[in-house]
């Protein structure tokens, strides 16, 4: 019985800890620079997923803005962001984490997407077709996508 007590405990800590690990996207607390210190997920990112998401069109889809060498397979990179062959060497995982959130916290006038934002967007849809939505819209992309981007991104350094 003890065990059973010992081990029931262990396991709702262990899914408390997963469940409390995710910062909604409202409660996402940005730094005087843009930066965003704490994990938006509470557990490591994939870098093979990050990278699934830079070139996927539902998704992240990065390179239509962002040309990366290491992802050449994936056709036409754009170029109106920065480069990221060396983004590990130039930010750091909290600068990543706040541009991803949102840019316009690190970049004003940025065009980049937030990709973590839910509200606060205009809306002119509803002047044209009426069928705008209505409500916080969800992130574009999850937390752990975002950290997974985010590890696929440190992995771009300068050889």
């Amino acid at each position: 019985m003890r065990l059973t007590t010992i081990t029931l405990a262990a396991t709702l800590t262990v899914a408390g800890v997963a469940t409390a690990g995710t910062v909604a996207p409202g409660d996402v607390a940005f730094d005087e620079y843009g930066a965003v210190e704490m994990s938006l997920s509470g557990a490591a990112g994939d870098a093979v997923n990050g990278e699934k998401i830079m070139v996927t069109k539902s998704k992240g889809n990065c390179v239509a803005c962002h040309a990366v060498s290491k992802l050449s397979y994936a056709p036409f990179h754009g170029e109106v962001g920065p480069q990221l062959d060396w983004a590990g060497d130039t930010w750091s995982q909290a600068e990543l984490r706040g541009i991803l959130a949102n840019a316009k916290k690190t970049f004003e006038g940025s065009v980049m997407p937030a990709f973590y934002k839910v509200d606060g967007f205009v809306r002119p849809g509803k002047g044209y077709t009426g069928k705008a939505a209505d409500g916080p819209l969800d992130p574009l992309l999850s937390a752990q996508d975002i950290e997974d981007v985010i590890a696929f991104l440190m992995t771009l350094k300068e050889e």
